[in-house]
């Protein structure tokens, strides 16, 4: 049976997304998920548990990321643990969110919208930031 196409798991939603970019250069279990996306978003980003492991069930059942039968030195891992990496389906549907994403920041480019304009929007809802 084939895959759904990448774009049919589109949009994807944060914790997805951060997931698959965690698992994008290395198997991770879950702990160590989670400390790659605080990690790498600065702390902005914090993936607790119950919202970790839901989204790693939905992952797993849907052929994005699968378990890794490779375990590191078991003198310095846990055996207990579950080691998760991204599926050919999972890098596709990654590289097609950052596909759609790069598209919607080149928009905005394009209409000369930025951070800095979007915090300084008029009280009427204007996105020039004052400008005409």
């Amino acid at each position: 049976m084939p895959h759904p196409a990448p774009n049919t798991f589109l949009p994807l939603s944060t914790p997805v997304l951060h997931i698959l970019l965690a698992l994008a250069d290395e198997e991770r279990h879950g702990y160590g998920i989670m400390r790659e996306v605080k990690t790498r978003t600065d702390d902005e980003v914090r993936l607790g548990p119950g919202t970790l492991y839901g989204a790693i069930k939905r992952l797993l059942n849907d052929g994005l990321i699968e378990t890794s039968g490779e375990r590191p030195d078991p003198a310095i891992d846990d055996e207990r643990r579950t080691y998760y990496r991204l599926s050919g389906l999972g890098a596709k549907v990654l590289h097609a969110e950052l596909d759609r994403l790069n598209k919607i920041i080149a928009q905005a480019i394009g209409k000369q919208l930025s951070l800095s304009a979007a915090l300084s929007i008029g009280s009427k809802g204007d996105l020039t930031g004052g400008r005409v």
